[in-house]
């Protein structure tokens, strides 16, 4: 099958760090395919890599070997200016931590990275009210993260991520702050949300029960991506 036919691709991606005259190898070959729709765990002890295998997927981070495609395009050799461009139109990220801008309501935590985009504001406002809606938060659209729990908080970031209507969802942890009640709730939204927007999705997590949730699950160990 074409990379086009993924919406995310790795392949062989090796990564190494120098700590004094130790190389350490992280990443030996990593090889993934995710399709549009497909919601894929990634599991592994800590240390294992996963951060770094999802920097690299998300353009954040070079790989020393091997290649990123996006919806069917290499971006290992691109330069940064066109990296920062699919990073912002292709790629959706959630983090552990919602790292919303505390100033800002909900709804313009959600139209700021539409206008970034270039989007107009009538266009990135009515975006942020439809997704803010579908995870349950049209009446606290006006609220500041201040205001809201840590469940809404989190709600928000993952509405922000997928406001640019990406390909590619990217996420560390994306529930890993929140109590067990709260995570399972917002996880399902996420997964509801993820699957009716078909966007390829790629989801580290330590948690089994989250995990099974997904379509299928990858094991990163000794540097290389495991199936199951």
């Amino acid at each position: 099958m074409s990379n086009a036919a993924y919406g995310l691709r790795l392949e062989g991606i090796c990564r190494s760090f120098t700590q004094g005259k130790t190389v350490i190898e992280v990443l030996k070959g990593a090889e993934l395919s995710i399709r549009p729709g497909e919601i894929v765990a990634m599991v592994g002890p800590s240390g294992a890599g996963k951060s770094t295998l999802l920097h690299i997927a998300g353009l954040l981070e070079r790989p020393d070997s091997g290649d990123v495609w996006l919806s069917g395009e290499a971006c290992g050799r691109l330069g940064d200016d066109k990296r920062t461009q699919m990073r912002r139109l292709q790629l959706g990220f959630v983090y552990q931590y919602h790292h919303l801008l505390p100033e800002f309501s909900a709804l313009e935590n959600v139209v700021v990275p539409q206008l970034i985009a270039g989007k107009s504001r009538a266009q990135a406002k009515a975006r942020a009210v439809e997704l803010l809606g579908k995870m349950g938060l049209g009446a606290r659209i006006e609220h500041r993260p201040g205001q809201l729990s840590g469940g809404e908080q989190q709600r928000v970031a993952i509405c922000r991520a997928l406001a640019n209507q990406p390909k590619v969802l990217l996420a560390d942890e994306p529930t890993g702050n929140l109590d067990p009640h709260t995570s399972g709730g917002v996880f399902a939204e996420l997964l509801d949300l993820v699957r009716t927007t078909g966007v390829a999705a790629l989801i580290a997590t330590h948690n089994p029960d989250l995990a099974r949730r997904m379509d299928r699950m990858v094991r990163l160990e000794e540097g290389a991506l495991v199936e199951g």
